[in-house]
């Protein structure tokens, strides 16, 4: 049976899904096992630069450094793991990455934000801002306003996307 086809596609997802989506399944790769993050950065021609997820350094082993958030400081994930945006910046090599955007799975802390001013990133989508309220997100909110970077939340479209591999 020959198809001949006289339109596109109708039903793709957006750039909005395609890129959220990246830093979803970037978030997969993580083995926090109470809080995946992922990010990708992208250019304004819409090509993805660098993804990341939150995980422990190289050269530090997943099963030789704890995981609990809570207990004494030395106990903790949160000395020792490098979040999903500073992983994203730091694997995209020397790639300049002013004016990009970036999406991110969780809203950035104030460190991340920080990282991701100095990088020039000048947009953030964002889907979770489950910590909007702490000291923390309140100073990266307020260094982002004065920096004159853009963040928005992500706003579902509720369509399911699934991969089959």
């Amino acid at each position: 049976m020959n198809m001949t086809f006289s339109q596109k596609r109708q039903d793709y997802i957006s750039w909005d899904e395609y890129f959220m989506g990246v830093a979803a399944l970037s978030a997969q790769r993580s083995k926090d096992p109470s809080t995946q993050v992922g990010a990708c950065i992208v250019s304004d021609d819409n090509r993805i630069m660098t993804v990341g997820y939150n995980g422990m350094p190289m050269g530090c082993s997943d099963d030789d450094f704890p995981w609990a958030r809570e207990g004494n400081t030395l106990d903790t994930k949160y000395p020792f793991v490098c979040h999903a945006e500073m992983n994203a910046i730091l694997n995209c090599g020397t790639a300049d990455l002013r004016n990009t955007r970036v999406y991110v799975t969780l809203f950035p802390c104030c460190e991340c934000t920080k990282a991701l001013i100095q990088k020039g990133i000048k947009h953030i989508i964002y889907l979770d801002d489950k910590y909007h309220d702490t000291d923390g997100c309140k100073a990266g909110r307020r260094m982002l306003d004065a920096a004159g970077v853009n963040y928005t939340q992500y706003k579902p479209s509720g369509r399911e996307i699934g991969l089959k591999l």
